[in-house]
């Protein structure tokens, strides 16, 4: 019998995206695939053949919200109480609507946004598969990623990693009312992001390559690094006659965007103009979500509503980018020598190991960025040759890679693998409908 795969993640493009490239290759395989996340991203996901189900937030209204710009370029102290209640309102609407959509399901894969998809494995008694773009477990090597720790030794990096029980803490509040409520279940005892209520460390998928970021040797076994999930473009984009106009009147362009973070436009685009006038050569700007004014550009800066980063990169130069980890990945498999200009999370960490593979210069901050130091690192990517051909080897060997198909292989020998802790589970109502999953077997279902 077919088996359904439940896939849960909410947050920005770069949140949704690989998973989407994930279901599509699970479906590829032979699988039933569903694909819950906010709103913004319907549209994307049933072009792709997907199942889409509403987690029910819309993440770019959340982003827009004026206190989240002051927070991010003001003052964090005073907005972060009204953010956070806001943000957990969103993980217990989505912790809600993943119920439903877990009904019927063999397994729930997950990430730290959807942790209450632990919970929902637990009521149901199905693998939760944790997945991760970027390193999270316990190392030494390195601090933890997500935070802007200093790099002071193996003791204090591993030390680090319990600032995550911060965060964790934020996520328990709606986890353990929906445990209440919906499932039947205790408060939670033990774990974390990558345990299970017992303890017990949960299988993780990396999603991206150790040629990038090399898996720590102290983690445990089931922290298994897959390489990228990279989505094809479905879209058929090609460049407008205006933009290919623009690319034959000059010098290949260099494209800036700062992803889907909507502050700091008039800022960021003075910044932009500026920089792009001393270094004295041309750009391309995307807007997205981003924060970037594409009104009153001069003739040097071409805006661009939206393209795929696959195909619009093939026509740069280089990348001035956020950081997230789907872009960072994107330019890395465009074999462009890449700026980053990082914001927030893991953001900063991959600006170092772009600095670190000779793949770009150093990162800077966006709140510390200049017209001058912009300006610097555009002359850079467009001169500076080591960059481009560190990049053009990295691009090559990426492509070798097949991240999807790997982690597929290992979501078989857990679903293969995995042992059920009881012959039944108590009848469940979900939306008005009496529920009786059936261990081992297709369970009814909503979706």
């Amino acid at each position: 019998m077919q088996k359904r795969i439940a896939i849960a993640t909410v947050g920005t493009q770069g949140d949704v995206q690989p998973y989407l490239a994930l279901a599509v290759a699970l479906k590829e395989a032979g699988y039933s695939v569903v694909l819950g996340t906010n709103a913004d991203f319907e549209d994307l996901i049933t072009s792709y053949g997907i199942d889409f189900f509403n987690l029910g937030s819309n993440i770019q209204s959340f982003l827009q919200q004026s206190r989240f710009e002051e927070a991010m370029s003001q003052n964090m102290l005073a907005n972060v109480g009204a953010l956070l209640r806001d943000g957990q309102k969103i993980v217990e609407t989505a912790g809600r609507q993943a119920w439903k959509m877990a009904q019927g399901a063999d397994a729930i894969i997950l990430n730290m946004n959807t942790s209450f998809g632990i919970d929902i494995a637990e009521a149901l008694d199905i693998p939760a598969i944790m997945t991760a773009l970027q390193p999270l477990n316990m190392t030494r090597d390195f601090p933890i990623c997500a935070y802007e720790w200093p790099d002071l030794g193996p003791a204090f990096n591993q030390l680090s990693y319990l600032s995550m029980s911060i965060q964790q803490a934020y996520y328990d509040f709606p986890r353990n009312r929906l445990r209440k409520e919906l499932m039947g279940l205790k408060p939670r005892k033990k774990g974390g992001f990558f345990k299970d209520n017992n303890g017990n460390n949960l299988p993780t998928l990396y999603a991206f390559s150790t040629l990038v970021s090399p898996r720590p040797r102290d983690w445990p076994k089931t922290a298994l690094v897959t390489g990228y999930w990279q989505l094809e473009d479905n879209s058929g984009w090609t460049p407008s006659e205006r933009f290919k106009d623009f690319l034959s009147a000059g010098s290949k362009p260099i494209y800036i965007g700062f992803g889907s973070m909507p502050f700091g436009a008039e800022r960021n685009t003075e910044i932009l103009k500026q920089a792009v006038a001393k270094w004295g050569g041309r750009a391309v700007v995307a807007r997205g979500w981003g924060g970037i004014n594409p009104d009153h550009l001069p003739d040097t800066i071409y805006a661009i509503a939206k393209a795929p980063h696959d195909k619009l990169f093939e026509h740069v130069a280089g990348v001035v980018h956020h950081g997230g980890a789907g872009t960072t990945a994107a330019g890395l498999y465009a074999g462009k020598p890449t700026f980053i200009v990082p914001q927030t999370f893991d953001q900063p960490y991959w600006g170092r190991r772009i600095r670190e593979l000779g793949c770009g210069p150093s990162p800077v901050r966006l709140r510390n960025l200049t017209p001058e130091i912009l300006a610097e690192a555009l002359f850079d990517l467009s001169t500076r040759q080591k960059f481009t051909e560190n990049a053009g080897v990295m691009a090559e060997s990426l492509k070798a890679e097949n991240g999807p198909a790997r982690a597929i292989k290992h979501i078989e020998r857990i679903l293969a693998n995995y042992k059920a802790r009881k012959s039944s589970v108590p009848d469940r109502k979900v939306s008005g409908a009496t529920l009786v999953p059936a261990i081992g077997k297709k369970r009814a279902g909503t979706v």
